[in-house]
Order: C-alpha cells, then sequence, then structure tokens
C-alpha cells in the first residue's frame, strides 16, 4: 500500500551544492528502485539551526515530499542514518490526517442516515433540506446599536 510521506534533512554545512544534489539522486535512486515515486523536491537553502547539533550551527533543509511503502521508508532511513552528510532527518507519514478526516465523515453520514429512517424520513437529505436562508435585512446577530453606560 503506498502512502504520503515527508522527508527533511539537513546537509551539514560543509557540503557544496554539488554534493547536495548528489544526496537528492541517491533518495531519488532508492525510491525508484523500490517502486515509489517524488511528488516534489525543494530545497530551503542554509539556515541557522534552532539548537547546536555536535559542532554545527547551520545546516541546509531540504524537503521531499514521497510516494511509497514502509519498505522504502525503512531504506531510506537505514541509508540517511549512515551518511556522513546528514546531520539529521525526519519521515513523517501525511496522508494519515485525511484518512481520518474520511472516516469521521462516513461514520457522521451513517449515523445521520440512521436517525433520519428512524424518525419515518428518507435517508439521504433533499437538496437544500435543512439549510436556513439568512437575509441581511433580517440578521440582528451584529446589531452595531450604540449602549449609554
Amino acid at each position: 500500500m503506498t502512502r504520503k510521506y515527508e522527508l527533511v534533512y539537513v546537509v551539514s554545512p560543509e557540503a557544496s551544492d554539488d554534493q547536495v544534489t548528489d544526496l537528492h539522486n541517491q533518495v531519488e535512486a532508492i525510491v525508484q528502485r523500490i517502486g515509489g515515486s517524488i511528488e516534489k523536491t525543494e530545497n530551503w537553502g542554509r539556515r541557522r539551526l534552532a539548537y547546536e547539533i555536535g559542532r554545527h550551527k547551520e545546516g541546509t533543509y531540504v524537503l521531499e515530499v514521497l510516494h511509497g511503502t514502509g519498505e522504502l521508508m525503512k531504506e531510506i532511513d537505514r541509508r540517511l542514518k549512515v551518511t556522513d552528510l546528514i546531520i539529521r532527518h525526519l519521515v513523517v507519514r501525511v496522508d494519515e490526517e485525511q484518512t481520518v478526516i474520511d472516516r469521521t465523515r462516513t461514520k457522521r453520514s451513517e449515523t445521520s442516515r440512521r436517525r433520519r429512517v428512524a424518525r419515518g424520513l428518507p435517508p439521504d437529505r433533499a437538496p437544500g433540506e435543512g439549510q436556513r436562508e439568512m437575509d441581511d435585512d433580517r440578521d440582528d446577530r451584529f446589531d452595531m446599536a450604540e449602549v449609554d453606560r
């Protein structure tokens, strides 16, 4: 099952732009070999670190958005751990939020249908049913009348 991941890694400030490009090419080769895909790559450039890591106070940040399996992420994680130029890296699965949203939406619609049938109504709402029409002239919730104190 392919999932969406974000990979962020921080490259040593001593690394040249060619070395950062080579690291990206290595990640791309691993992704293609294992059957994933890279959606986008962003080089955020050299930035100051939030805290000192080893003797490094700054580094080059790179973001990669990947589609692949858990095996792909394990292999990338293993490779990045042994690469000397990489100070830190982080892999985050980002499709989990969408899965939770879809699951919640399905559960709510099933509950709504069940309740409507129990009340003797059709399971699905008709277009426009349950929607309130608001006249701007009749909306007095935000009346800006002056108050005497």
